[in-house]
């Protein structure tokens, strides 16, 4: 017995994996952005001139 994908659904799978990708991109850039956000908020509080030497 053979099993072949047919075209359809080949390209089915790959425009699914194409998406799920993308958003994945999208929430990992957001998350990243808030968590440099954050980071960037919390240090101009403690910043020193003894940090710039």
């Amino acid at each position: 017995m053979t099993t072949y994908i047919f075209f359809d659904e080949a390209l089915h799978m790959l425009v699914n994996a194409f998406l799920i990708s993308v958003s994945l991109l999208i929430a990992g850039s957001g998350i990243g952005l808030a968590v440099i956000e954050t980071i960037e908020k919390t240090g101009d509080r403690q910043i020193s001139p003894r940090q710039f030497r």
